[in-house]
């Protein structure tokens, strides 16, 4: 019996511990630096595109822990994040981190993406009811061309540059601004 993208995104769910919509509902998500727990607002742009992200991973194969999340943002990258904003800030940051952690497997999964086409803007409820067989075919690893490396490379370089600047305007107000939205999110919890 073949499941639907639906039935394996509510197992999905389940396994990784997301509750039973997954966090889409949730007003505040929890980002961690290495230990420590940084909320942040879960915003509508964010709202948005994480369904389909969700469904990335079930397709891709890729997992939730930190790494797999860097894999999965050089995918994302490669295959096009179409006009999700949010999606590009996000996945250009995390590709130019998994650059440097794990440069092979960031190249393969962005190589993956350039031969792949992800799923945003499409019917969200339309692509539930679908099978994985519907939307996969299964295929060799992609050998890289000139073109691959060369994107990458620019990929890579406005990633490192968005990453750059998002970690100066954050590092100085990180500590207080975690306090204080571990605060606010308990505030938010408590009523």
């Amino acid at each position: 019996m073949q499941h639907t993208l639906r039935a394996l995104r509510d197992e999905y769910f389940r396994s990784n511990g997301f509750g039973e919509d997954g966090g889409y509902s949730a007003a505040w998500v929890d980002f961690k630096l290495g230990p420590i727990p940084f909320p942040f607002p879960n915003s509508p742009a964010r709202r948005k595109a994480v369904p389909y992200h969700d469904l990335h991973h079930l397709l891709t194969g890729y997992g939730t822990d930190f790494l797999s999340e860097l894999e999965i943002s050089a995918w994302e990258i490669g295959a096009g994040c179409k006009n999700v904003w949010i999606a590009w800030h996000l996945n250009l940051s995390g590709m130019a981190t998994g650059a440097a952690l794990i440069p092979r497997r960031v190249f393969r999964a962005f190589v993956r993406g350039r031969r792949s086409e992800t799923l945003y803007g499409r019917d969200l409820e339309a692509l539930l009811s679908m099978t994985p067989q519907q939307l996969t075919q299964a295929a060799e690893p992609p050998r890289a061309r000139v073109s691959d490396v060369l994107l990458f490379a620019l990929s890579l370089s406005a990633g490192g540059v968005l990453a750059l600047l998002t970690l100066a305007l954050l590092l100085p107000i990180a500590p207080p601004a975690a306090v204080v939205l571990n605060l606010r999110r308990r505030a938010a919890l408590a009523q």
